[in-house]
């Protein structure tokens, strides 16, 4: 058994070639090798978002706080909202973030293939981002 006791690991700002606006990511656990699970929960202030990205596994988000938005390559915008799960398949681009009026915070829960949890593209840009 570990235990990772709250606050142990340093909050960090999301890399504003990935990430657009203010975001905040603390990391939450690493799994240790054979296990591949990395969960980090991530807040974005009003307006920010992700770049469009994929993951190699896919993606789980957990809403735990706020209004946000997600949105795959060719569908709507979704709204989300605190409890909500969402499931984004293996290589499924994507982007999801804040409202431009709310903060949102989600916990993101990947796995590593070959070392590699994120597959990072292009900014979503102002007006993907309106719809």
């Amino acid at each position: 058994m570990n235990i990772t006791r709250n606050g142990s690991r340093p909050s960090g700002k999301g890399p504003a070639e990935y990430f657009t606006g203010a975001v905040r990511i603390d990391p939450l656990f690493d799994a240790p090798d054979p296990a591949r699970v990395v969960g980090a929960s991530v807040t974005f202030e009003p307006g920010a978002r992700t770049a469009w990205h994929t993951h190699p596994l896919g993606q789980t988000l957990i809403v735990t706080a706020g209004c946000g938005r997600a949105q795959r390559l060719g569908g709507p915008i979704e709204d989300i909202r605190p409890g909500d799960v969402i499931w984004f398949e293996p290589g499924e681009k994507h982007w999801h973030g804040a409202t431009p009026t709310t903060a949102m915070t989600h916990i993101a829960l990947q796995e590593r293939l070959d070392g590699k949890t994120v597959d990072w593209m292009e900014k979503v840009s102002d007006e993907q981002y309106q719809g």
